[in-house]
């Protein structure tokens, strides 16, 4: 196909002696790039040519095109020529050129919309050997500022029914997870062999990692599904807790306590004993890291932790449980939260 053909021109000059030689690029293979509603995202794109000038040079253009079906309805998104940038319409003061390096002309749109859905072009053009990328992005009204987490409470494995698991996220701090707030985290990592309800009543659970437990090993990633199931059938669920409006914190005590004395610790201190909610938007959006568990406000034990380390969590970045202990045993501290006041 002619647009996979890198095509040389020849232009002579009047004298007939001497020639430019000008290259146009074949268009690269398009990127697609995925992104949660109201963040931000890097469209990437670089200088193909190792030969090249560089950014640093005034003479290299890069341009930034919004792709419409009639060309004549393109959108201008960014235009950089040496320190001269400007951004456009939609995009003006959203829209940042990253270069890292003297080759990257990738750009990061900030506080994405739905409108920014769409094919973009990014020309480099330095005048002999040009670079043309293609990137689809993809927006997603799915986490936005928030964490998605799978919960099941003390009695166990698959003890919810529907309204039972919107009790329970609510109580967590939370809120059932749509299934475009799973398909974002399952993007972003999350893997969980535990089927959970989401919130139009479906059931679900997302998967990095194929193996036997899990729908087998011969089936590929994905977000597996049961369907739609009769509300009173009894499932995990999968909660959405947006970014904390306060502080969450290890309450230093020099004892370990009972669930009760932990409640009464984080009043006495003037906050509340912190829900599981509060230790996943605090782990996940803030990188809170701690390797002591302490309890939370439905009976468990958790601990979070950001960077993985021998004793603590040595494979992954997780928040992990430890149990539902006898809610009498001093076995613990506690983790706290202080709202804004």
């Amino acid at each position: 196909m002619m647009s996979l053909l890198c095509i040389t021109i020849i232009s002579l000059t009047l004298a007939g002696s001497a020639y430019s030689q000008v290259t146009i690029p074949p268009l690269q293979p398009i990127v697609k790039v995925f992104a949660g509603l109201g963040a931000n995202v890097t469209l990437p794109c670089r200088l193909q040519s190792k030969d090249s000038l560089s950014f640093g040079n005034n003479g290299i253009r890069v341009k930034w095109t919004k792709v419409a079906d009639d060309e004549a309805l393109n959108e201008d998104v960014l235009l950089s020529m040496g320190f001269h940038k400007k951004t456009y319409g939609s995009f003006e003061d959203r829209v940042f050129l990253e270069e890292q390096d003297n080759e990257d002309a990738s750009i990061i749109i900030t506080d994405v919309s739905m409108e920014d859905t769409g094919r973009y072009r990014c020309e480099i053009i330095d005048g002999m050997e040009d670079t043309v990328q293609e990137i689809l992005l993809e927006v997603h009204g799915g986490l936005i500022d928030g964490v998605v987490f799978p919960y099941s409470p003390s009695m166990g494995r698959y003890s919810l029914n529907f309204d039972e698991a919107v009790q329970a996220c609510e109580e967590q701090d939370a809120v059932v997870a749509s299934y475009d707030q799973l398909f974002e985290a399952w993007k972003e990592g999350l893997d969980w062999c535990n089927a959970g309800w989401l919130s139009d009543g479906s059931v679900k659970y997302p998967i990095i990692n194929p193996r036997e437990p899990c729908g087998g090993s011969n089936n590929g990633p994905g977000v597996r599904s049961y369907g739609h199931q009769d509300k009173e059938s009894r499932y995990d669920v999968f909660c959405y807790s947006s970014a904390l409006k306060g502080r969450f914190y290890w309450l230093v005590q020099p004892d370990r306590l009972t669930f009760d004395e932990a409640v009464q610790a984080c009043l006495d201190d003037g906050a509340e004993i912190a829900k599981v909610g509060h230790i996943y938007a605090a782990w996940k959006l803030e990188g809170y890291d701690r390797c002591d568990a302490g309890w939370l406000a439905d009976g468990s034990i958790r601990y979070p932790i950001s960077r993985p380390r021998k004793n603590c969590s040595p494979t992954e970045a997780a928040v992990r449980l430890v149990g539902f202990p006898d809610k009498m045993q001093k076995s613990h501290g506690v983790y706290c939260f202080k709202a804004e006041q």
